[in-house]
């Protein structure tokens, strides 16, 4: 299925690509008509894919340093590659790049066209990689199946590395090798044998990485493909990757920062909804991994991208808050939605609360606690009947309460509601949004059992938000 993501190509516009989609089939379809219909004229049959092998022994060396090989795939100047296996469909296209060195030691892709099946692959491998073998499936080679996110080596999972993330349409996948130490052979008087790190990134991310033996004449770029349709765009010639130590990962990465992600697509600090986008039904939910509290009390998101309608929502639920339900439509939540710039809170019918949003507002949310708040998220006792801080009062003026256990929406959950009983609730607490920096009002509810959880919810095809869970005002 392909990704709804569509971010800008190194640069360059997706018109041009189409553009170059447009003109490379219409030169293909003339030089089928040239040459009688006899088939794409950028599928290499075996054989002469064989013999291209063998006039090129020394291909990929200092002596033929930009030479490469390839099958049953359609290149552009070695920079878009694409699927052409012509009448013998099923066959695996290939093709390998000039030979990776210290100062060259990396490489990526962009995939431009997912295809059908997205039985793309990623690696490295010694220049001899035989013909019909996706990249990782021969000895000798490693690659990463953007499908699935597997990372293989010699035919096999790699045992050392963990499944990393699924690459989609328009991401940026990189590989590249990491030359850091040669180990001696436990006999004395053997050769040397050099080990390098392969490593693997997504969207500038290094996501696995292993060490292997570097093979006789070196490891190449290389890329497979399987299905129709796909394409990819190469970067050759770029240095290698800086290696990040264990605090800048913990740091710079955002994936532990969500617990659950329905419908929707993390990309950094970027929330894509990928969902069907048809009917209520297809709510696309992210939810993050911790609730707010007294050192994090607020959260925002930026609108790039409002889709045709702009059905995106941003509110506080409780942890264990239904899928495919925008925030405010289920018991123990609340939530403002940007289309109609009305707040829901515990009910599918919203009432007006403040302007409609759109491309590029940011919207904010957050709690005010009071200064004798005691977190109870991790507590298993009720809330003190009489704790000062329930005090039905802010600012010294009477405020209308919420109680998020009443729900009158009807909503789906109602069947799951009767069985798991009501929401328990503890501690009253302000909710307010903002749109700009600007507040745009709040409510006063009760905070329910194990704490709010920021969320944000989305509909329509092509929404996207930037996300900052921890923004420095608030």
């Amino acid at each position: 299925m392909q990704s709804c993501i569509r971010p800008k190509l190194f640069g360059q516009s997706n018109i041009v690509v189409a553009l170059r989609k447009i003109f490379h089939t219409l030169n293909e379809k003339k030089k089928m008509e040239a040459e009688g219909g006899s088939g794409a004229a950028a599928v290499n049959s075996e054989e002469d894919f064989n013999e291209s092998i063998e006039s090129h022994d020394d291909a990929g060396n200092e002596k033929f340093p930009y030479l490469c090989r390839h099958a049953y795939v359609h290149t552009d100047d070695n920079e878009f590659i694409s699927y052409a296996p012509g009448s013998k469909t099923g066959k695996i296209g290939l093709w390998i790049g000039p030979k990776l060195t210290l100062e060259e030691s990396y490489f990526e892709m962009e995939i431009t066209d997912y295809g059908v099946e997205g039985k793309i692959h990623i690696g490295v491998s010694p220049w001899n990689h035989p013909l019909g073998s996706h990249i990782g499936y021969t000895v000798g080679s490693i690659g990463l199946c953007v499908g699935n996110g597997h990372i293989l080596k010699d035919c096999e999972m790699a045992t050392d590395t963990i499944r990393v993330k699924i690459a989609r349409e328009y991401d940026r996948v990189g590989c590249g090798l990491r030359f850091e130490q040669c180990y001696d052979s436990a006999e004395e008087g053997d050769d040397q044998e050099s080990y390098v790190l392969v490593y693997f990134t997504l969207n500038g991310k290094e996501i696995g990485s292993l060490w292997t033996q570097l093979p006789i004449g070196g490891f190449h770029p290389a890329v497979s493909m399987q299905s129709p349709g796909e394409e990819v765009r190469v970067m050759l010639g770029l240095p290698g990757h800086p290696m990040q130590d264990d605090d800048e990962m913990v740091v710079d990465s955002t994936e532990d920062d969500w617990r659950r992600l329905s419908d929707v697509h993390q990309r950094g600090q970027i929330l894509e909804y990928c969902g069907k986008g048809q009917s209520i039904a297809d709510v696309g939910l992210a939810q993050a991994r911790h609730p707010l509290n007294t050192t994090h009390h607020y959260f925002e998101i930026e609108i790039a991208d409002p889709g045709e309608n702009c059905y995106i929502a941003i509110g506080l639920t409780r942890k264990d808050y239904p899928d495919r339900r925008n925030p405010g439509w289920n018991k123990g939540s609340i939530g403002y939605h940007a289309d109609d710039g009305k707040i829901f809170m515990g009910s599918g019918k919203g009432e007006p609360f403040g302007p409609r949003c759109h491309k590029g507002d940011r919207m904010g949310c957050g709690i005010y606690f009071s200064p004798d708040y005691i977190s109870e998220y991790d507590s298993d006792c009720e809330p003190a009947a009489d704790s000062p801080s329930q005090a039905g009062c802010s600012n010294g003026k009477d405020v209308e309460l919420i109680d998020l256990t009443v729900d009158t929406s009807g909503s789906e959950d109602d069947e799951w509601w009767n069985h798991q009983g009501k929401v328990k609730c503890g501690t009253k607490v302000e909710v307010f949004f903002t749109r700009n920096g600007k507040t745009v009002g709040m409510r006063q509810v009760r905070i329910p059992k194990g704490g709010f959880y920021p969320t944000v919810g989305m509909l329509g095809l092509n929404e996207k938000v930037r996300v900052d869970l921890r923004p420095l005002t608030g």
